[in-house]
Formats: C-alpha cells, sequence, structure tokens
C-alpha cells in the first residue's frame, strides 16, 4: 500500500493508455510522456505499458506501508526517500514505513513513479488510466489526494542488482523543435501559411493542459475562402489542428475527433519532448518524411526492447 501524504500539484494513474474506445467517444488518455513511463517500468521490473504515477509539475509526498521496489523516470525532479537524495532514471528499495517527497521541477515537467508489480487498481476499458473529465480510471477518476491508498500488486520477481538498474535522462529542452509529418489537411494552407509554421516560433499558453497545447505566436494563413473547418475526423497524439489561425497540438487527453484542419502531426519520438515542455517553453516545427518518421521509431521500439534485455526482463514481460 502507498498512503498519499501530500499529494502534489497534479498526480494522476497512467498507464499506455486506454485503446479501442475512440470509436465511442472515449479518448485514449494515458501518459503524456510514453517513453519515460516505459522507462520507469522497465526498471522497476514491470511491462512498460504498466500503470504508474504521472507527477506533474511539482511532485507528492508518499508512505509505502510494506518494502517495495520502485523507479522514477521523466524530467529532472528533486526526490528522497527517508531523507536521502535521488536520482531519475533509476530503480530504487524501499523499506515499510519509508517516506518518498518529490519535489518540483528543475527541467522538464512530467515524472514517473513506477512501483514493481504495479498498482492493483481496477481496470476500466483495459486501462487504469485517470480520465479526469469522464471521472474514471485511476483513483476515483481523479487526481490523488491527501489521505489516498493505493493498493499495490504482488511483483512477479523480485529484483536484485539495484545498482545496476539505471538509464541516463535526456537532457530535456525548454525550447525544442519538433519534427512533423504534413496533416491531412496541409493543402488547406497558403504556401505562406505554411512557411509561417515551418519558420516562426511559438510559445506554450497558460491555458494548456493533458487535453492539448495552445500556442501563441504568428498567425498561419488558410487558403482563400477556406474557413478552417471540415467534416469531423480522427484525431491523434501530436495532430495539430489551426482553429483560429496559432497550432492547437492535440494531446494524451484529447477529444475522439475534430472538425478543425490539421496541418501536421508531431512524430511519435517527440512526443516526449512534447510532454515535457510547460506553458511558457517556446518551440519551432521541422518536417521530415513518413519514412524518416518510422526509422525513428523502430529506433525508439529498439531502445526499449535493449534496455528490458539489459536490465534482464522476462522476454514474456516486455
Amino acid at each position: 500500500m502507498i498512503e498519499i501524504l501530500s499529494p502534489g500539484l497534479l498526480t494522476t494513474v497512467q498507464d499506455a493508455g486506454r485503446y479501442g474506445w475512440q470509436k465511442y467517444g472515449v479518448p485514449v488518455s494515458g501518459a503524456m510522456d510514453g517513453w519515460s513511463l516505459a522507462v520507469a517500468n522497465l526498471l522497476a521490473g514491470n511491462a512498460p505499458a504498466e500503470g504508474a504515477l504521472e507527477v506533474t509539475a511539482l511532485g507528492p509526498t508518499l508512505r509505502f506501508s510494506q518494502p517495495v521496489a520502485f523507479a522514477l523516470a521523466g524530467g529532472d525532479f528533486p526526490a528522497q526517500l527517508d531523507g536521502c537524495p535521488l536520482e531519475m532514471g533509476r530503480a530504487y528499495s524501499a523499506r515499510a514505513g519509508s517516506t518518498l517527497q518529490i519535489g518540483a521541477a528543475r527541467t522538464g515537467f512530467r515524472c514517473y513513479l513506477a512501483v514493481n508489480g504495479g498498482f492493483a487498481l481496477p481496470s476500466v476499458m483495459g486501462s487504469v488510466s485517470t480520465y479526469q473529465k469522464g471521472g474514471f480510471g485511476g483513483c476515483q477518476g481523479r487526481p490523488l489526494q491527501k489521505g489516498d491508498q493505493l493498493p499495490l500488486r504482488e511483483p512477479q520477481f523480485w529484483l536484485n542488482a539495484m545498482e545496476r538498474r539505471q538509464c541516463p535522462m535526456p537532457r530535456w529542452d525548454p525550447n525544442p523543435i519538433i519534427r512533423v509529418i504534413p496533416g491531412p489537411q496541409e493543402d488547406c494552407f497558403s504556401p505562406r501559411g505554411l512557411r509561417t509554421f515551418y519558420q516562426g516560433t511559438y510559445t506554450i499558453g497558460p491555458d494548456s493542459d493533458r487535453m492539448g497545447y495552445r500556442l501563441r505566436g504568428p498567425a498561419i494563413q488558410r487558403l482563400e475562402g477556406f474557413d478552417g473547418n471540415i467534416l469531423s475526423d480522427g484525431v491523434a497524439m501530436g495532430s495539430i489542428q489551426v482553429p483560429d489561425g496559432t497550432p492547437l497540438i492535440m494531446m494524451a487527453d484529447r477529444q475522439t475527433t475534430g472538425g478543425y484542419a490539421k496541418i501536421a502531426t508531431a512524430i511519435t519520438q517527440d512526443l516526449p519532448a512534447l510532454a515535457q515542455c510547460r506553458p511558457g517553453d517556446t518551440l519551432r516545427f521541422a518536417a521530415v518524411t513518413m519514412e524518416e518518421a518510422q526509422a525513428l521509431a523502430r529506433a525508439h521500439a529498439r531502445f526499449l526492447r535493449g534496455l528490458a534485455h539489459a536490465l534482464e526482463l522476462p522476454e514474456g514481460l516486455w
């Protein structure tokens, strides 16, 4: 069991997402930074898609009521276990009664706490991810609160050689260049509008959240006579709509369909960099081909397989 002593700013249970239900209007949700979720889980001896705590901006303080192995990955957050400093990208052992405190992010915006065995929470439509607007998943469909108690599952196996269970974390850039492939309605924008999109610098607005990032910056010109609306179609994580002249990037809690033209889609490899951006950070866009995006996605998968192999995890787990 884990007891929440202080919840932090926004701490929720998230796994890899709730797939297969978008046709019924149910968002995917899941971790904003799927790479860090997977790394934390592998370090903790779990399958990469297992549920973990997603910590945003300011972390929680919690108490372990039983001995447990856990891992942290993601943005650079200060953390202490019974007063001893911890590092991101490593696994640790906690004794019964130990207290873990996670502070405010120094760089990046989100980190993930995975525990060996995972959380014993009810699955809703195949996922334990919290969808706050729908009020389901995770801990009663909401962010964690003081006094919450999260039950833990029995580990599938006990971890050893904890000092070797580590993975270097990226240096999260607060001003990243996000690689994109052309969107399905790219031809709805003028040549001038496309130049603006790829050459402009955009700032993440204060009204950004897990549903989407609203950007502020130079307006993107549409083709003459086009008002920006289309027949609603599917929306993927990383889809970039242009509802009012500036980009809106769809994120984990995005709606299932949308009726605004999509100028581009952020590639899977760069979604973690987006998730680690905070309001006020700036970003730019760079075009890549579908073949380049697929090659980067394969490299991403190979890295995680290599990490699982180096950590000597059973093949059936990952």
